[in-house]
């Protein structure tokens, strides 16, 4: 208390109570401003004990750099920006998707903001966004075209960026993307080893790069197993799933109903089962299925698919390091990988 009876306001305890910043830590730490901030830039000519104490008495405090500040000094954002489609896979995909990344990028500069976004209209407005207002020093998209405008338009104004897809234009870019052509082929070839000869194929949007992939491993599976396609329409794995259920009831019901089924969709397989079903088939029975799925979920209430994994979690990881690296000037082509499809531990036994 001071004299007249008031709480007083100076010292530690107003340093604390306002936002801290880098004089606040000075301050704690009894260090010099120009000392704790190279500390927290992990500077060689401070020491490792001095490092140490800066770093603790900021994570206490719960201090975070100035956006704008860090932006005015280096031209950076320190921001990453995951453009992800509000269409994409509904079980488990997001989360996971931001898990990995975050896991790596914990303990660096770098924050991810995630920019939500429809196919359903222009795919370019988020990047041609953060291009204009440079509030991302690099980006991760995904639902990747075989011409993609968006990997062109990034390239030509030369901001670091990483695909989860690969594109087919003669551009060298970092991505990270999962084998479907190796799903599709070995799935062709499980199915066929259960005896299943008439096979459909749920596959993705025709407009998608691994659409064009997924094709080809499953017609080459076809034709290497001597197994034959029954036609899925226009249902793909962005239909909604009441239609595919609807869809998969009709194709049941049919004079020739495949006797085997591929989903590149986890969540479709669901409203394929349901559809199926339905019609009075038996799954396991009737008609055998192989699905990926981005979640370990499928076996658990449907224990006879074949369930092939992408791990989404490590396909996020695998995003996010290819992109520092990126920003810090590592060549393109060093920077791409393809997941091989995993079969789950869990699905049946032959």
């Amino acid at each position: 208390m001071d004299d007249s009876g008031r709480p007083r306001t100076g010292g530690t305890q107003t340093a604390v109570r306002e936002r801290p910043t880098l004089k606040t830590i000075a301050y704690m730490t009894g260090l010099g401003i120009t000392t704790v901030s190279r500390a927290l830039k992990d500077a060689p000519d401070i020491g490792a004990d001095t490092k140490e104490r800066v770093r603790l008495v900021a994570n206490q405090l719960g201090y975070q750099p100035n956006r704008a500040g860090v932006r005015l000094r280096t031209g950076k954002t320190n921001v990453i920006a995951l453009v992800l489609s509000i269409d994409e896979e509904l079980m488990g995909f997001t989360s996971q998707m931001v898990h990995g990344i975050s896991e790596v990028l914990g303990g660096t500069q770098y924050h991810l903001v995630v920019t939500p976004h429809s196919f359903q209209k222009d795919p370019m407005v988020p990047v041609r966004y953060i291009l204009d207002t440079g509030s991302a020093d690099g980006v991760i998209i995904s639902r990747i075209e075989p011409d993609d405008a968006r990997v062109r338009l990034m390239t030509e104004r030369n901001l670091p960026f990483v695909t989860h897809g690969r594109t087919d234009m003669g551009i060298v870019h970092p991505y990270h993307d999962y084998d479907n052509e190796a799903y599709a082929y070995k799935a062709v070839q499980k199915l066929v080893g259960k005896g299943r000869r008439r096979i459909a194929f749920l596959s993705p949007g025709s407009r998608f790069s691994f659409y064009v992939h997924s094709r080809v491993g499953f017609e080459r599976g076809l034709a290497d197993f001597g197994a034959t396609e029954v036609p899925m329409g226009r249902l793909t794995s962005e239909t909604p799933l009441e239609e595919t259920r609807a869809y998969a009831e009709r194709m049941m019901r049919a004079a020739e109903p495949p006797d085997g089924i591929i989903s590149i969709s986890g969540s479709a397989t669901i409203a394929l089962v349901a559809g199926l079903e339905a019609a009075g088939k038996k799954l396991g029975h009737d008609v055998d299925m192989v699905s990926k799925q981005s979640a370990d979920f499928l076996n658990w209430i449907r224990p006879e698919i074949y369930t092939v994994s992408e791990d989404i979690r490590q396909a996020g990881r695998e995003l996010a390091k290819a992109l520092m690296a990126r920003i810090d000037g590592v060549g393109p082509e060093l920077l791409q990988s393809v997941a091989k499809p995993v079969w789950s531990k869990m699905a049946p036994k032959d």
